[in-house]
């Protein structure tokens, strides 16, 4: 499979360079060639800072990822938590920043109810149809916030559905 095998891979996740616009890509080089012709006319190139941001994250990033991963570990498993303890369904993500709780039980759209939220309890929520039609009765949640900021939001949510539920 190596001569069939590209590679394409950037530095927005996994080394928190989110809107940095740095990427690569390996694989055989006839094909790397022909990707290279059409990429040096539709951009300049990356960012000198960026790409020396990139090389310090792969000489010297390899603690600084093992701590974010584990503070994402830990922001999902509270958001696993408090949606286990609102009786709201979610399933559990393994390779995002973000969660997808199913909101049909309250009968509302998901933009309804992310706007409702918006409006009663001041936290911002997407909308599960942002992604299309199926994301109805979901809402997309990022935990790429402090724990702090999370727990607030959540308890937040907690009332918010506490409420829903006593007037139905």
């Amino acid at each position: 499979m190596l001569e069939r095998t590209i590679v394409i891979n950037g530095f927005s996740k996994a080394f928190a360079m989110t809107g940095w616009r740095l990427g690569y890509a390996c694989g055989p080089k006839n094909i790397i060639e022909q990707m290279t012709k059409i990429h040096q006319f539709a951009i300049m190139c990356a960012p000198t800072t960026s790409q020396y941001a990139a090389i310090e994250a792969l000489r010297h990033g390899d603690e600084d990822v093992a701590e974010m991963c584990e503070a994402y570990n830990q922001r999902r498993r509270y958001l696993m938590h408090m949606f286990k303890e609102m009786n709201i369904p979610v399933f559990e993500p393994f390779g995002a920043f973000y969660i997808f709780p199913c909101i049909k039980e309250f009968g509302m759209t998901s933009d309804e109810f992310a706007l409702r939220f918006l409006e009663e309890e001041k936290v911002a929520v997407v909308p599960g149809t942002a992604f299309g039609d199926s994301g109805e009765g979901f809402l997309r949640i990022s935990y790429a916030y402090s724990i702090e900021s999370l727990k607030e939001a959540l308890g937040r949510m907690a009332k918010f559905v506490e409420r829903l539920r006593a007037t139905e």
